[in-house]
């Protein structure tokens, strides 16, 4: 049996999954609220291993800090996701690693994750990543899209479009929710068109 893959990425009403630098939106477009940050960590809190491409990673080591040094001080969420299990996909970065728990793994992306798929005995989710994990869809490796919609546009100060050249697929809905009475967590399962 095959690991689970969920491609967990965040995106605007308009489909960015990030914003310019500069722009006055704030960590989670400023829109997080109790049962967000709850549900978060309850996602985050299951046993799983993470999967991210080499500019997440160097991303993630900028705002939640390296594993060794002056550690930043990080609310429970991203505390765990910096302290999980995780595989870092890269033909860029040279290793060791200044992450907890962190494995460097060089190669293409859909070799490694068909890999770790076969592998696994834990489910894989990778947060951000979006080249990479619209590569991965393509394969037909991602079994689930976890989708979180923050209630803005950001029309001017958008960036990283999510979904951007990716391949065109559909999706069928397997869950969904409303937090906080205006973020939407949508799960997918997508099959390309």
């Amino acid at each position: 049996m095959t690991a689970t893959y969920t491609f967990d990425v965040f995106s605007t009403l308009d489909g960015f999954g990030s914003y310019v630098a500069g722009a006055d939106w704030g960590g989670y477009w400023g829109k997080q609220g109790p049962e967000f940050l709850d549900r978060r960590l309850a996602v985050y809190g299951e046993e799983q291993r993470m999967v991210l491409g080499a500019n997440t990673f160097r991303e993630f080591v900028q705002l939640l800090g390296p594993s060794t040094g002056e550690l930043k001080e990080l609310d429970p969420v991203n505390d765990r996701m910096r302290s999980m299990p995780t595989t870092v996909v890269s033909t860029t970065l040279d290793g060791p690693l200044d992450w907890p728990d962190a494995t460097l793994v060089s190669g293409d992306a859909v070799d490694v994750v068909a890999r770790l798929k076969e592998e696994s005995d834990v489910p894989l989710r990778s947060h951000g990543s979006l080249a990479m994990n619209r590569s991965l869809m393509a394969a037909g490796l991602v079994d689930r899209v976890q989708l979180t919609i923050f209630p803005v546009i950001s029309g001017q100060t958008g960036d990283s479009p999510v979904f951007g050249g990716a391949a065109d697929f559909d999706l069928e809905l397997i869950e969904s929710r409303t937090l906080d009475g205006h973020t939407q967590e949508l799960v997918y399962r997508p099959t390309l068109h």
